[in-house]
């Protein structure tokens, strides 16, 4: 596989760190996550951390038809963003987590509210897995050496370091706008608004990115982690008529520090609009408690809307583990 790389000089990267150069990208620094996370619940602005964990429905699923298809898309959405993707041939995971936390120690930090709607075991043979970026809840040690090198790894630039760490050596890293043809789907690396560093200490060191696959039969998008940005009408410009976009509608509450890195559900529907997307696959919400807003509160907003817009037919909600197929 030979990566087609963009010929011009990123606009992203200042020769150590990547950095948004969006318009709609405000910075928020260490001591505004400070002030989130301690000032605001010492004056009440933050609600308790103590809340009771929602009980959401689980959806089903065929492991044993999973295992079996190869030539109709589906899409299983595992929990948070984790999906199983099938398509043209090839079966593909998105943010593989299925880890009991999403941190960096296995005693603590956000624990998962739902199992993984989709057993490890269950898996079918993983061919292509893709990573948004670094953050514990997008890419987890445990669930990546359990992997292993059966698949094959996409990731922005600097991630292949850490899978090198973790004895995965079936990777590529590329950069927004970079091309790649596996088994006759191209995949082309896209940009989003986000940030990266899994310590407090090595922020941005490495590039975060959305993905679009379009393969012979079906195109999909897969968001990744990011905040409403002119991006998703520049991508919908460039590369054409999108089948299946997984976007993000959770963790977006307070707004004032979640607004530039995590869509909320209108902001989700503003991106699908600007995608001109067939089909939305929300995704990063319900399986881990990382923001203020309540965990039921991001599909129930979005159904209200979607509803509202006419176009609830064209939302696929899907429940932890639940598959649906193309028509």
């Amino acid at each position: 596989m030979v990566i087609q790389s963009q010929a011009s000089v990123p606009t992203h990267f200042n020769g150590n760190r990547y950095f948004n150069p969006f318009p709609t990208f405000k910075v928020r620094g260490n001591l505004d996550i400070l002030k989130w996370m301690i000032w605001d619940r010492i004056t009440g602005k933050r609600p308790s951390s103590n809340l009771a964990a929602p009980e959401f429905e689980e959806g089903v699923n065929n492991p044993d038809w999973l295992k079996q298809n190869r030539t109709q898309f589906s899409v299983t959405w595992i929990g948070h963003s984790t999906l199983l993707v099938q398509m043209d041939g090839i079966n593909i995971l998105t943010d593989p987590i299925f880890s009991e936390r999403c941190s960096p120690f296995s005693f603590i930090g956000p624990k998962r509210i739902m199992p993984p709607g989709l057993p490890f075991d269950s898996l079918p043979p993983i061919d292509l897995v893709l990573i948004s970026h670094d953050h514990y809840d997008h890419l987890d040690k445990k669930t990546i050496k359990a992997l292993g090198n059966k698949p094959f790894y996409l990731v922005p630039m600097g991630v292949g370091q850490i899978l090198r760490s973790w004895g995965i050596t079936r990777y590529a890293e590329m950069d927004w706008q970079d091309r790649i043809v596996f088994n006759k789907v191209e995949i082309i690396c896209t940009p989003a608004q986000h940030f990266s560093g899994r310590t407090p200490f090595n922020q941005n060191g490495t590039l975060w990115a959305s993905w679009l696959l379009k393969g012979p039969s079906v195109t999909f998008y897969f968001g990744g982690d990011t905040g409403y940005f002119p991006g998703f009408a520049d991508i919908a410009r460039q590369y054409g008529t999108i089948d299946f976009a997984a976007l993000p509608i959770g963790a977006y509450a307070p707004r004032w520090f979640m607004k530039s890195v995590h869509m909320n559900p209108n902001d989700a529907l503003k991106a699908f609009n600007d995608l001109q997307a067939k089909i939305f696959i929300p995704i990063h919400w319900g399986t881990f408690r990382l923001s203020d807003e309540p965990m039921e509160e991001p599909p129930e907003l979005l159904r209200q809307k979607a509803e509202a817009l006419g176009i609830a037919d064209r939302i696929w909600l899907l429940k932890h583990g639940e598959t649906k197929t193309q028509p």
